[in-house]
């Protein structure tokens, strides 16, 4: 901190889901450490995650109310004016009584109106970008930034002529920031650790599969019918999702016995080799000890994955315009992972081709070499500089 400057007041904005949250969350975490005299505001929705993430990570929760861009000609959209003036106004209030020196913007629904009020007021914004392809508020917010920081080197935003723009990677969540920081001092004392409170052998290759919290029907599928191959070489760890772990057991019961299932913990240890949940929390352990993980390609998931130099199968989800495929492209073209289509990933490729993965431990050794060194795990602590910098001219303006 500059001698004798007032300390930084901060807001952010976004949010709906843990992409958003989460990133956001890293970045005023880490401000506050460089800038233990900042104050932080989130402006966010009642309906979204913040609602109940940012309360808990200790920070002023400030709520607007969700008003969607129109995408089609409805009564929706003849009522989108007022509402967005209403909501930019909202924005200025809260913007006014913190006392902004900046606005951090990470997308979702409370970006826009932020980015806009910010804007009117003549507040200096910066923009975090987690994905391949921005969505429509940080599109909106971008050309007028100061600063727009992307997970992607690829990412298709336009800065006006006084913006700057560059990759930073995404900012970690601290259970992944720290786990990455274990790997890097101790990888093999890092695997084993996490591999023993999984209940797993660490001394046998271990699959990771996960479709995310509400989980991936197409990838439960292949890999429940191909279990009897993938257990001949390797343990799994399988988050099907909630509510979707009955087919998962029953597939996999009637390949190679009830006997082979198990659970996640030091508990089941020995107790079988096929570990299977809908969810769990601390997924940054299964990822420090597998030597592959089989998963979709949101943004959140593969920066995490490549932050941590963990080889992967991604299977997009073929949804909008393709953005799950954009979003692996680049560490898949770094050497990092593979690509596979949904309709390709079916029980035949993965009976065949995983194995054969899982079976070459040189190219398994190269892909997670070519993924860290795509990775970035210092995000959060660029952004932090860039919104400190920002906001201390902002302070002199």
């Amino acid at each position: 901190m500059e001698r004798g400057s007032k300390p930084l007041s901060v807001v952010l904005a976004g949010g709906g889901t843990a992409g958003h949250v989460n990133p956001l969350l890293a970045i005023a975490s880490a401000v506050a450490t460089k800038e233990p005299r900042a104050s932080m505001t989130v402006v966010g929705t009642k309906s979204g995650l913040e609602a109940r993430l940012v309360p808990r990570a200790g920070y002023p929760l400030e709520t607007i109310p969700k008003v969607p861009f129109p995408r089609k000609p409805d009564l929706d959209a003849l009522a989108f004016p007022g509402r967005w003036i209403s909501e930019v106004r909202r924005v200025e209030r809260i913007l006014k009584d913190a006392r902004a020196d900046v606005v951090v913007g990470v997308g979702g629904y409370a970006a826009a109106p932020a980015y806009r009020a910010a804007r009117r007021m003549g507040l200096p914004i910066v923009i975090h970008e987690q994905n391949a392809r921005a969505g429509m508020a940080n599109k909106l917010g971008a050309k007028w930034a100061a600063f727009v920081g992307t997970a992607y080197g690829n990412t298709d935003l336009k800065v006006g002529a006084k913006g700057a723009m560059r990759r930073v990677g995404l900012p970690l969540r601290p259970a992944i920031a720290s786990t990455a920081a274990a790997m890097e001092k101790d990888p093999a004392a890092a695997r084993r650790s996490a591999a023993c409170r999984l209940g797993l052998d660490p001394d046998r290759p271990i699959l990771l599969v996960t479709g995310g919290s509400l989980g991936a029907l197409s990838v439960n599928g292949a890999v429940a019918g191909a279990c009897k191959d993938l257990l001949a070489c390797a343990q799994i760890v399988h988050l099907c999702g909630a509510g979707k772990a009955g087919p998962v057991r029953r597939t996999v019961a009637a390949a190679v016995g009830e006997d082979r299932l198990a659970g996640i913990g030091p508990e089941w240890a020995g107790k079988g080799d096929y570990h299977l949940t809908e969810y769990f929390e601390h997924i940054e352990l299964a990822l420090a000890c597998a030597d592959l993980v089989i998963c979709r390609s949101g943004a959140g998931t593969v920066s995490e994955i490549a932050a941590l130099g963990v080889p992967a199968v991604y299977v997009p989800l073929a949804i909008g315009n393709g953005e799950q495929r954009y979003n692996a492209e680049p560490v898949v073209k770094a050497g990092g992972g593979v690509l596979v289509d949904d309709a390709d990933f079916t029980v035949d490729w993965a009976a065949r081709a995983v194995p054969r993965l899982l079976s070459d431990p040189t190219k398994l050794g190269d892909m997670r070499a070519a993924a860290w060194r795509y990775g970035v795990r210092d995000a959060a602590a660029r952004m932090a500089d860039a919104v400190i910098e920002i906001g201390r001219k902002g302070q002199r303006r």
